[in-house]
């Protein structure tokens, strides 16, 4: 049997090129700047970027560089749990749109679910407060 997952698309315009906004979204060190819901600081830690949060620490890995703007990510969690997180970036007239998929885990509540929708709707807005200057 086939498991479907509840889905929030979230997304935000930002007057930068494609280029520029995949650049900086996949550059660890760019992420205490816009992922302000819960990166304290991260580090390269035996060829794996490790996010400090409140939580506790928080492993990321990014799919391969690409040409599509695809910045796919695996986030693991403390607990081991990892979860895939679909993300793009794609051209909106001569800026960007930046689109980003958050799926509703098994375990979590309905409010659990909104806040990490409205957590990741704040971090896109600042990180198009961040690139637009």
């Amino acid at each position: 049997m086939t498991t479907v997952w509840a889905a929030k698309h979230i997304s935000v315009s930002i007057d930068r090129t494609p280029e520029d906004v995949y650049e900086f979204v996949i550059t660890p060190d760019h992420f205490p700047k816009w992922l302000t819901s819960f990166c304290l600081s991260i580090q390269l830690v035996e060829e794996e970027w490790i996010i400090e949060t409140e939580e506790g620490p928080m492993g990321i890995r990014f799919c391969e560089r690409n040409e599509y703007g695809v910045l796919d990510h695996v986030v693991t969690l403390a607990s081991g749990e990892q979860i895939l997180n679909p993300m793009r970036v794609v051209p909106n007239g001569s800026g960007s749109e930046v689109l980003f998929t958050l799926y509703k885990r098994p375990q979590q509540s309905e409010e659990q679910f909104l806040l990490d929708a409205a957590n990741v709707e704040s971090d896109l807005r600042m990180l198009k407060q961040v690139l637009e200057g």
